[in-house]
């Protein structure tokens, strides 16, 4: 399984210097929107990385795909606390490890 790491170029840089090889920077919430669709098509794909303030941008329909989506699982990380990934892995293990 591989990661892709969606966003603009300051965002992918440090996971291209860590060796990701997948790297999308989309120029629009437009693009950002289609790059995603075609992520969760992808088999190979186990891990996508996006940035929290380009999900906020989503639609939210899109979002919820993206939240439900178990392969490829979607992170989202950035400076702006969000609870995404501790409400997933709570759902998921049924304990909340913030706790």
């Amino acid at each position: 399984m591989e990661i892709a790491v969606v966003g603009p170029l300051e965002f992918t840089l440090g996971f291209q210097l860590a060796g990701v090889e997948n790297l999308f920077n989309p120029s629009d919430d437009e693009e950002m929107a289609d790059t995603l669709r075609s992520l969760l098509n992808q088999n190979e794909v186990g891990v996508v990385v996006v940035d929290n303030i380009d999900l906020m941008r989503l639609p939210e329909r899109l979002r919820q795909q993206l939240s439900d989506s178990v392969t490829p699982t979607v992170l989202g990380i950035g400076t702006q606390e969000d609870n995404t990934l501790r409400e997933s892995i709570k759902s998921a293990l049924g304990v909340d490890l913030w706790k």
